[in-house]
C-alpha cells in the first residue's frame, strides 16, 4: 500500500530536509532563548540526527526530486552530513540519474570518484550502464564510447559493460553506431553472442525502420548468428508493428513445427498478433493454451488481454479479467490502468478506477499524471484535472514539463491566464522549459502597456 511504512518514511525526510533548509536560511532563531532547551525535541536539526534513514527510503525521497537536480543534490548532501547516513551504491546511483538527466556530467564524474574512495559505495556495472544512457540520451555518442573505455580504471571493461552500452545506444535511436561497433570492433576480449545482435535487431525495430530490420534478420543469417526464442520474439513483435500480424502468425506456427518451446514472452507477441489479425476471441484461445501447456500466464499477458477487450469496447469483460488477475496471484501494474484510461469515457469511471489503482498499492508513473491531465484538459473537465495533479502532489511526485504543460493548457482553455501564468513561472523557477504560448505572451504585453 502507498500509505506502507517506507512511503511514510521518505515523506517524514523530506519535511525535515525542508525546515532544516528554512531555518538555516533565516536570521531568527526558531525560539526564544529561554524556551530553546525545552524545545530541542522539535527541532528539525536534532530530530535529523537521530533518525536512521535505510537506503530505500533515501532513495524514494531523491526519486521525488527527480525534476529538480539541485534540490535532490541538497538533499543528497544533507542527509550525508547532517543525518550521518552512508550512502550506498544504489543511492549514488540514483543520484547520478538525475544529474546525467540534466546533463550535469562533470557533477557526475565527481561523484564516481567519490564513490571509488569508499569500499561500501562501489560503482558497478549499474553506475556505468547510468552514465551510458544519459550520455546517449543527450545524443553525446562519443563520450558514452569514451566511458566504456575508461572502464578499466574500474575493473568493468568487460562483457556487461558492453551489452550495456550496446543497449543504450540501441534504446535512444544510436542503432546505426551501434552496429558499427558490433561489426567492425574486433578486439573485445569475449565473444559476440546472440544477445548483441538481439539488442541491434530491437533497436532498429524502436526505430520504426522495418526494411532495416528484414536486412538484419537476414544478415544475422549470413553471419552465422544462431537465433534464439528471444530473436524470434523480437522479430515477431517487429511483424506486429509493422502491419503484418498475419505474418507473425506464420512465423509461430513455423516455430511449433520445428518443435521450439515458446516461453511467455513469445506467447505474449502471438496474443497481440492474433488479437490484431484474428480477433480478441481468438488471443484468448492462445492464453488458455499457454495456461494448459504449463506456462503461466504474467502481468503483460493479462495487459495484452485486456488492452484487446478494452479496444474492442468490452470493458465488463476486461474488468473481470481485472479481478481474476488478483485471485490467480497476478498483480495488476500501472500499464493494466492504463489500458483502461486510454478507452475510458468518463471522467467518473476513470477517476473511480484511478483510486482503485492507488488503494491497490499501484504508484501512478509521471505519464499517467500527464495522460490523465491531458483526456481531462480535452474534454473541457478543469475538476479532475486539479484532483489529478492533487494526487501527484500528496503521493511526493515532482511534476515534470510535461505534466506543467498539461496542467496550462487546460488552465488557458478555461481562459484562467493568471493562474496558468503562476505554474508557467513556477516552471522557469524549476530549470523546466515551459511551451512557447503566445496566450500568455499576449497578456503579458498587454499588461505591460
Amino acid at each position: 500500500m502507498l500509505s506502507s511504512f517506507p512511503s511514510r518514511c521518505f515523506r517524514i525526510s523530506i519535511f525535515l530536509f525542508r525546515a532544516q533548509k528554512l531555518l538555516s536560511s533565516s536570521s531568527i532563531r526558531p525560539f526564544p532563548n529561554e524556551t530553546t532547551s525545552n524545545h530541542n525535541s522539535e527541532n528539525p536539526k536534532s530530530q535529523s540526527k537521530t533518525l536512521n534513514f535505510d537506503p530505500n527510503t533515501v532513495a524514494g525521497t531523491l526519486s521525488s526530486y527527480c525534476n529538480d537536480w539541485k534540490r535532490a543534490f541538497e538533499f543528497f548532501n544533507w542527509v550525508e552530513t547532517q543525518c550521518d547516513f552512508q550512502h550506498t551504491t544504489e543511492t549514488y546511483n540514483r543520484m547520478l540519474d538525475i544529474l546525467g538527466k540534466f546533463f550535469e556530467f562533470e557533477l557526475s564524474w565527481d561523484l564516481v570518484n567519490r564513490m571509488s574512495r569508499n569500499p561500501v559505495s562501489s560503482p558497478d556495472h549499474t553506475t556505468f550502464r547510468v552514465m551510458f544512457k544519459r550520455y546517449v540520451s543527450a545524443h553525446l555518442v562519443k563520450e558514452a564510447v569514451d566511458t566504456y573505455n575508461r572502464l578499466e580504471d574500474f575493473g568493468l571493461k568487460d562483457e556487461t559493460s558492453y551489452c550495456n552500452l550496446i543497449d543504450a545506444l540501441c534504446e535512444y535511436k544510436h542503432v546505426v553506431e551501434a552496429q558499427d561497433l558490433i561489426f567492425w570492433n574486433k578486439d573485445l576480449g569475449f565473444v559476440k553472442n546472440t544477445k548483441l545482435f538481439n539488442m541491434i535487431l530491437r533497436g532498429w525495430s524502436k526505430m520504426g525502420w522495418w526494411s532495416k530490420c528484414r536486412d538484419f534478420w537476414e544478415e544475422m543469417d549470413k553471419r552465422g548468428v544462431s537465433k534464439d526464442l528471444h530473436s524470434y520474439s523480437i522479430y515477431m513483435d517487429i511483424l506486429c508493428k509493422s502491419g503484418k500480424p498475419w505474418k507473425a502468425v506464420k512465423l509461430y506456427k513455423e516455430m511449433k513445427k520445428k518443435g521450439i518451446k515458446l516461453d511467455v514472452v513469445a506467447y505474449n507477441t502471438v496474443i497481440r498478433a492474433l488479437g490484431l489479425s484474428e480477433g480478441v476471441d481468438f488471443s484468448i484461445r492462445v492464453f488458455r493454451e499457454m495456461k494448459e501447456l504449463g506456462c503461466e500466464p504474467n502481468v503483460v499477458s493479462y495487459n495484452t488481454i485486456i488492452k484487446l477487450l478494452c479496444e474492442n469496447g468490452r470493458y465488463k469483460d476486461a474488468l473481470e479479467l481485472l479481478d481474476k488477475m488478483l485471485v490467480r496471484g497476478c498483480a495488476p501494474d500501472v500499464i493494466t490502468y492504463h489500458s483502461f484510461f486510454g478507452c475510458l469515457q468518463k471522467p467518473k469511471e476513470i477517476l473511480r478506477l484511478f483510486n482503485r489503482m492507488i488503494d491497490s498499492g499501484v504508484r501512478p508513473r509521471m505519464d499517467t499524471y500527464v495522460m490523465l491531465m491531458r483526456k481531462f484538459g480535452r474534454w473541457g473537465f478543469l475538476r479532475p484535472v486539479f484532483i489529478v495533479w492533487k494526487k501527484m502532489e500528496e503521493l511526493g511526485c515532482s511534476p515534470n514539463e510535461s505534466a506543467y504543460n498539461a496542467l496550462i493548457d487546460a488552465l488557458i482553455d478555461k481562459g484562467m491566464l493568471d493562474m496558468a501564468r503562476k505554474y508557467d513561472e513556477e516552471m522557469l523557477a524549476k530549470g523546466l522549459s515551459p511551451k512557447p504560448r503566445k496566450e500568455l505572451w499576449t497578456k503579458l504585453v498587454s499588461d505591460d502597456g
